[in-house]
């Protein structure tokens, strides 16, 4: 897989964030990847996913696969 060139992402909360939560950053426009970030550490790393499996995993997150 191509590395994705994250420098001028624009990255966006998930809708569930607020202050005193653990929070991802997603970023868009990048075809067939989602890359994903710590909010808290916006200079760290960050995964990239293909977006087939990111789709599937937020998919079973929503339907109650993962104990919460």
């Amino acid at each position: 897989m191509n590395r994705a060139d994250l420098n001028h992402a624009t990255w966006r909360k998930s809708s569930y964030s607020n202050s005193n939560s653990n929070c991802i950053e997603v970023a868009d426009g990048f075809s067939g990847l989602v890359p994903v970030r710590d909010s808290k550490d916006p200079h760290g790393p960050a995964l990239v996913f293909p977006a087939d499996d990111w789709t599937s995993f937020v998919s079973a997150i929503k339907q109650g696969e993962f104990p919460g």
